[in-house]
């Protein structure tokens, strides 16, 4: 019975190192992405579109030993929060993956003209995104719902980046069409940004109810 509930221990850490290597992936992926295209590098751009494969990858890791875990071991209470939300941790992750690969498209079609202003807002927004996602898994990691809880400002904040951003390039295309071509990936950029941030944001409800077993997605002040 103690060798299974060490095995038992040994395979939640393994799951929790998943999510952090998958994690530190991610984050990694959203700075190089915002790089790429300040300095219209295709090549940076190119290496975060094929290391999806490793993001989606490590997606059906963590799915498997979480599906694994639930069918063999019958987890109880803080333990069975755990194993459920690394495995909607994993879904959430997999998504920012993917939104990070979306940005270094649009680096790739900016790298072909000139940059239609200097990016100012976009990496403080970028920064703030990434610093989301590390905040919510530095929650996970700690059980801390405190902490899971002060993303809500942080997701309010980057909503007022994405409405500055936005209104800024809409003034620019109003007064010049031409620029049109050029506006249109930045203002996608930070719609992808902003649902970065709407990502960490779930992975920190996610948090709250793993520690406190209370389910606060429709009522995040509870």
């Amino acid at each position: 019975m103690i060798e299974s509930r060490e095995h038992f221990q040994k395979e939640l850490a393994k799951l929790n190192d998943l999510i952090l290597k998958m994690g530190g992936m991610i984050e990694a992926n959203i700075a190089k992405s915002i790089k790429a295209i300040a300095q219209a590098d295709v090549r940076m751009a190119q290496e975060i579109i094929r290391s999806d494969d490793e993001a989606d990858q490590l997606e059906l890791e963590i799915d498997d030993l979480c599906l694994e875990l639930l069918a063999t071991q019958q987890p109880m209470a803080i333990d069975l929060r755990f194993i459920t939300t690394g495995m909607r941790i994993g879904t959430d992750l997999e998504r920012i993956g993917d939104l990070s690969v979306d940005i270094a498209e649009r680096a790739i079609e900016l790298a072909k003209q000139p940059l239609l202003k200097p990016l100012i807002d976009t990496p403080k927004m970028a920064e703030l995104a990434q610093q989301m996602v590390h905040k919510a898994l530095d929650a996970f990691v700690k059980r801390d719902a405190y902490l899971a809880r002060s993303l809500w400002e942080d997701e309010a904040k980057v909503d007022k980046y994405r409405d500055l951003i936005t209104e800024e390039l809409e003034d620019i295309m109003r007064k010049d069409a031409s620029t049109v071509t050029r506006a249109l990936p930045l203002m996608l950029i930070a719609r992808y940004l902003e649902r970065i941030g709407d990502h960490a944001t779930n992975i920190a409800e996610d948090v709250v109810y793993m520690v406190e077993g209370k389910v606060i997605k429709h009522n995040p002040k509870s």
